[in-house]
């Protein structure tokens, strides 16, 4: 069942690529921008997180952290961030646990969703953004939310 606005966010621990344990417990009283994609390195996707890496010191500023999540392992990861100057982790989900977790989707039954969560300083979540198609959009969505949490 997908998660929406409003639910809390499930408690995870997930590698990222440089074989650090990310937990959504260790981000306690900050704001964490939760981008799903579906795979590093295709057209969509690189959009999508470089969209991301321009905007990050400004959502950084605004007390979030970003983080990245696909199924891709952490070699993959790590060549993705390096080749595009991403700043953020990328999460290690190849067993797809943490996606079913919060619920995102299958398109068309095959191509896991883009799915963006925004979840507050308290863990619950104040924003679901759902669009496969335009990447970059999914950073305008999560700053306008990030601003307002900020602002208080």
């Amino acid at each position: 069942m997908a998660l929406k606005t409003g639910d809390a966010a499930p408690s995870f621990a997930l590698e990222d690529q440089d074989g650090q344990m990310r937990r959504l417990e260790d981000l306690k009283g900050k704001i964490l921008v939760l981008f799903f994609y579906p795979k590093d390195d295709t057209p969509g996707c690189t959009a999508e997180a470089c969209t991301f890496r321009d905007q990050y010191s400004d959502l950084t500023a605004l007390g979030a952290e970003v983080w990245g999540v696909s199924g891709d392992d952490a070699v993959s990861h790590r060549r993705f961030a390096e080749r595009h100057q991403l700043p953020f982790p990328l999460l290690s989900d190849n067993t797809g646990n943490l996606r079913r977790s919060f619920g995102v989707p299958k398109t068309f039954g095959l191509l896991p969703a883009r799915v963006t969560y925004v979840i507050d300083q308290q863990g619950v979540i104040q924003l679901v953004f759902n669009n496969l198609l335009d990447g970059p959009a999914h950073v305008k969505e999560a700053e306008a939310v990030v601003r307002t949490l900020a602002a208080g």
